[in-house]
């Protein structure tokens, strides 16, 4: 279990996961979990023709990296529910050989309704290896608190 009950994180907390970097076995084991098998991010050829010049990630791939890399933090240990995404922006694609890397402010806290938990909101910024930022969004979870 982590030591990050509700009470312990405050509106602007900072937590920044780890790296990874996107090879092309992510394209192509997205696409088999998933059933995604767009041309732009599997035909070398295809995508050639876009406006990218080559094959990019899935956003909802980096998406998925982001929320999985900040795991890696322990600050969801206690996370007794996730409860979903908004505001979801690609802001720059993410190519093959590209590291991204989350950042995620809290932007909210607030008790449930039940006295044992309470509501994170975060705000995420996925940052690639020159700091930009490639996809934002936000992602509320319901945390056990200490006391209830």
């Amino acid at each position: 279990m982590s030591a990050y009950f509700w009470e312990d994180v405050q509106v602007g907390d900072v937590f920044q996961g780890p790296g990874i970097t996107v090879a092309d076995a992510h394209l192509i084991s997205w696409a088999g979990l998933t059933g995604d098998w767009t041309s732009l991010h599997l035909d070398a050829e295809y995508a050639a023709g876009t406006p990218f010049g080559e094959r990019v990630a899935h956003g909802p791939l980096t998406l998925s990296l982001s929320l999985g890399l900040l795991t890696q933090t322990g600050v969801f240990g206690n996370v007794v529910a996730w409860l979903g995404l908004d505001e979801v922006r690609a802001t720059a694609p993410v190519r093959i050989g590209d590291t991204i890397r989350p950042v995620a402010e809290v932007a909210g806290v607030r008790p449930s309704r039940k006295p044992d938990r309470g509501v994170w909101t975060f705000a995420y910024r996925t940052l690639n290896q020159r700091e930009e930022t490639v996809l934002t969004f936000t992602s509320g979870f319901l945390i056990r608190r200490r006391t209830g």
